[in-house]
């Protein structure tokens, strides 16, 4: 029985610990994909108001995905922290 209760205590750690890791990586693609949203939306509305369609969006496409690149070099900066 005492095997038994081992095992699941085990378990219990591990789902826990892929339970913050899932949330983890969940919250990073939200972050990511809400900048790029965010910029790409920004440019489409600014050509609109200016007349100067495609330009504008395709600055907020670049940005986006600057912005991405950003996010996920500080959370790769932050997770080899972790590790040593």
């Amino acid at each position: 029985m005492k095997k038994s209760e081992e095992e699941e205590e085990r378990f219990q750690d591990q789902f826990g610990r892929s339970l913050r890791a899932l949330s983890d990586y969940l919250g990073l693609g939200i972050q990511i994909a809400a900048s790029f949203v965010f910029f790409v939306l920004a440019g489409y509305w600014a050509d609109e108001k200016l007349g100067t369609s495609p330009l504008l969006l395709l600055a907020g496409v670049f940005l986006g995905m600057v912005g991405m690149v950003l996010v996920l070099m500080k959370t790769l900066k932050i997770a080899n922290r972790k590790k040593t």
